[in-house]
């Protein structure tokens, strides 16, 4: 009898980590090849592990919400056919016996992990740029992974040698922020709270995992960023026949469809590329400009949540390429099938509000992104149309779009032209061509 060693896979370049959500099978059940034994997150992710044998599971060598490096054994599976295993060793103590690999740092990540990520010289220091103190790199991995800015950190009092802020002193300062910020949401809690105690006529229900996640993001944005909208009006006549012209040989061809999200894509494409202020990050008093265009496309779930797959170098796509990713990922989102890298490292975002019928939004702006574009609802319009020869009325499709911004580095100039020039694009749209 041989044992297997059940590892956390890897998920995406830029996932080190994942969270154990629910155990499936228990310490002594039989299981089989390929059936699920675990259910993982990362971020808004979830995904399932499935049993790469079949066997018998003696050994759980994590619990339920322990964080998990990529590569770790998590489960042994005693292979063959036999009676379930007795006396199988205490899972708290298997535990117990790992907690040598990793030292946890309350309310920081993971610290093994901030170390790994630490040059090879120690004892060496990195002089901000944006100040004159010194942080040893431990101090800034911290800083970022608590979303710490350099002028945060400058007021932090160090007692380290010539004032300098050593590990302790940031912990220390987060825990207290945190503490701070929980009293906080207790007294708002307790005063915002409804008594529903003996209410007889409602229905309470506990937030999953995913709404948490996507509420707290959605108050750091509005606490982060100084948010501005701005709208206008397209007319995307041409658009619309366009697709009305192609969509069946297209999807006689490509065994799909063809939607209108591609071709407003490629507009905003276009206009990042004129204007490409629109397409950073902030970090403090640092300015990131990307070279590249990560396209996140706002995606409903069945379930009612929300997540964003990324169109990655978007800009290097052909409109049958980019056709072909937002069918793709938008079928998998809604099947929970997105890796975890198919939702980071995005650089600006599009939701469409229209597909439930809104004709326009103030989307909040998906961080550390400046800026998020809303489509609203293609409706026919009775609209002045001007000739050489006159005025006339006409029935036009139009649709109101709708970008919020980072006032703090978009001002409304830059934010108002980008707009005017997506809608440029989408109504100068070349309707002779081909897909």
């Amino acid at each position: 009898m041989g044992k297997i060693e059940l590892i956390m896979p890897k998920m995406g370049e830029s996932v080190a980590e994942a969270t154990i959500i629910k155990w499936l099978k228990e310490v002594g059940d039989t299981v089989e090849l390929d059936e699920t034994i675990v259910e993982i997150a990362t971020d808004k992710v979830d995904s399932e592990i499935p049993s790469i044998g079949k066997g018998i599971l003696i050994k759980k060598l994590y619990k339920e919400d322990d964080v998990v490096q990529v590569g770790k054994v998590i489960a042994i599976i005693e292979d063959g056919n036999k009676e379930i295993i007795e006396n199988v060793s205490n899972e708290k103590e298997i535990i117990e016996n790992i907690s040598n690999e990793k030292e946890i740092i309350e309310n920081v990540s993971n610290e093994k992990e901030i170390i790994e990520n630490v040059p090879n010289k120690t004892n060496t220091t990195i002089k901000s740029h944006e100040s004159n103190r010194f942080y040893s790199p431990l101090v800034k991995n911290i800083a970022k992974k608590e979303n710490i800015s350099i002028d945060e950190l400058n007021n932090i009092q160090g007692t380290g040698k010539n004032n300098r802020l050593t590990k302790a002193n940031l912990i220390q300062y987060i825990n207290t922020k945190h503490k701070n910020v929980k009293n906080q949401e207790k007294t708002f809690i307790e005063q915002n709270t409804i008594n529903i105690q003996h209410q007889d006529n409602v229905e309470i229900i506990e937030m999953d995992r995913m709404r948490k996640l996507i509420a707290q993001h959605m108050i750091n944005s509005k606490a982060t960023s100084a948010h501005v909208t701005s709208f206008a009006e397209a007319d995307v006549s041409k658009i619309v026949a366009w697709r009305n012209r192609v969509k069946k040989k297209f999807l006689e061809r490509e065994s799909e469809k063809i939607t209108y999200t591609p071709i407003i894509f490629q507009a905003v494409i276009k206009a990042i590329v004129d204007f490409p202020l629109i397409n950073i990050s902030v970090s403090g008093d640092t300015i990131i400009k990307h070279k590249n265009i990560n396209l996140g496309m706002a995606t409903a779930l069945r379930n009612g949540n929300l997540i964003v797959p990324v169109i990655k170098k978007a800009q290097e796509k052909s409109m049958l390429g980019l056709t072909k990713s937002v069918n793709d990922l938008a079928k998998r989102a809604r099947e929970n099938q997105l890796k975890p890298d198919e939702i980071t490292e995005g650089t600006f975002t599009i939701t469409n509000v229209g597909s439930f019928g809104s004709v326009m939004g103030t989307p909040i702006i998906n961080q550390p992104q400046v800026a998020i574009l809303a489509l609203g609802k293609i409706q026919k319009k009775p609209t002045v149309i001007e000739t050489d020869f006159g005025d006339s009325i006409g029935i036009r499709s139009k649709m109101f779009l709708s970008l919020s911004y980072d006032h703090r580095v978009v001002d409304g100039a830059l934010g108002g032209q980008f707009l005017q020039r997506v809608v440029d694009y989408l109504e100068a749209f070349d309707s002779n061509q081909e897909i």
